[in-house]
């Protein structure tokens, strides 16, 4: 009896094992999200939140004797350099004897690029932008303590310019990351990278503006601006606020001679976060998407097609067979809501279209005329995006 009783679990145990290898190899996205990463097993990020920033008042103050220094200690040891290499392409006349008498032998010279980083966990995770270490074939980080470790690229997100490395060292600093929604105009910062392959520096400022877009930059656009100086080379460090918590990876400036002119340009760390995350857990960062050309609606615009409304994104163009389409949405309208979220300009129903999942369905309400319609359309994947050219920064 017993026999048989642990023949029939040793069998029970044996078949599935075997089905659990199956799913594995065949179908591993149907096992829990926990147990799967996005490029074989990864682990997740333990990531370190700062505590409250100090209110404005306090903000200003800390401007005053040291209160920028212990900021800047708490968060320069997890800001890296990054030193992207990539191989450059040889000419195919290279052998052609004539080709090396007029322009001689010269061979395949490495091509550097030079950025910055930031670790956000122990794990070993780093932040930083795409356009750093783009088309890269061999990536090395510098720490501020003087070890070296080739990076390892986890993923990227052109519509964002961000992107993720990972590091395998012990004993990591990281930077406790903070939060970009509470930022007001006028609160200090600090700029810590690598500018100019100087070596790590740290440059201090406020908070210039918030929610720039259109800058032609990316595709989404958030920016936080500063005054504190950014220089070629910062790109992907950190922006940290008073408290030394992380808030923004620097990305851009704007310049006519290559330096700081003091409107610099950072990803706010929530948009960063969401990014990782989904890179980590997915391997790609998915959005929704309605297959439509748009542009502001503008009042001369609105009078002139005698329309209730002075504020929409006017839809122009509309894609055959597309998820727009399919609902009903026609060139001439104006959409003034994506489900409970009001849409003022394109912007804004890029964000809400991009924020909802593919194939669920989400009620756009469009102008029509004098009509007002609530229109049920199901929202398709966004199509992956090309690479742009990118200011220095």
């Amino acid at each position: 009896m017993w026999r048989r009783t642990w023949l029939l679990f040793s069998q029970a145990v044996t078949v599935s094992l075997a089905m659990l290898f199956v799913v594995m190899t065949l179908k591993p996205e149907w096992l829990p999200r926990s147990t799967m990463g996005a490029a074989g097993m990864l682990p997740a990020p333990t990531l370190v939140t700062a505590p409250p920033r100090p209110a404005a008042s306090a903000a200003a103050s800390s401007m005053v004797g040291s209160g920028l220094a212990v900021a800047a200690k708490l968060a320069s040891p997890a800001v890296v350099s990054v030193v992207a290499m990539k191989m450059a392409r040889r000419n195919p006349h290279a052998n052609d004897p004539a080709f090396e008498f007029f322009f001689g032998n010269r061979g395949s010279q490495q091509q550097t690029g030079l950025g910055s980083g930031v670790i956000v966990s122990p794990e070993g995770y780093l932040l930083t932008n795409n356009h750093v270490i783009d088309g890269a074939d061999d990536i090395e980080v510098q720490l501020a303590d003087g070890r070296q470790a080739v990076a390892r690229l986890i993923g990227t997100d052109v519509e964002t310019d961000v992107a993720v490395l990972k590091i395998d060292l012990d004993r990591l600093p990281v930077i406790a990351l903070g939060s970009s929604q509470a930022l007001q105009v006028g609160d200090a910062v600090l700029a810590i990278g690598n500018p100019f392959n100087v070596g790590q520096t740290v440059t201090a400022g406020i908070v210039s503006a918030v929610g720039r877009n259109r800058l032609g930059l990316s595709t989404f656009e958030n920016f936080i601006q500063t005054d504190a100086a950014i220089n070629p080379g910062n790109s992907g460090g950190a922006l940290v606020d008073a408290a030394g918590g992380l808030i923004g990876i620097n990305t851009a400036i704007f310049s006519r001679s290559g330096g700081s002119m003091g409107i610099g340009f950072a990803i706010p760390v929530d948009t960063a976060r969401e990014v990782m995350e989904a890179l980590i857990r997915d391997g790609q960062v998915v959005r929704g998407w309605l297959g439509v050309e748009t542009r502001d609606l503008t009042p001369e615009f609105a009078e002139s097609f005698g329309l209730p409304i002075r504020q929409g994104a006017l839809i122009t163009g509309v894609l055959q067979d597309g998820s727009a389409s399919k609902g009903g949405i026609r060139p001439g309208d104006v959409v003034v809501k994506v489900g409970p979220t009001p849409v003022t300009n394109t912007v804004q129903l890029l964000a809400a279209v991009a924020a909802i999942k593919p194939q669920a369905e989400a009620v756009v309400t469009v102008q029509r005329g004098d009509q007002l319609l609530e229109l049920p359309v199901v929202v398709s994947q966004r199509p992956k995006a090309k690479p742009q050219a990118r200011r220095p920064g």
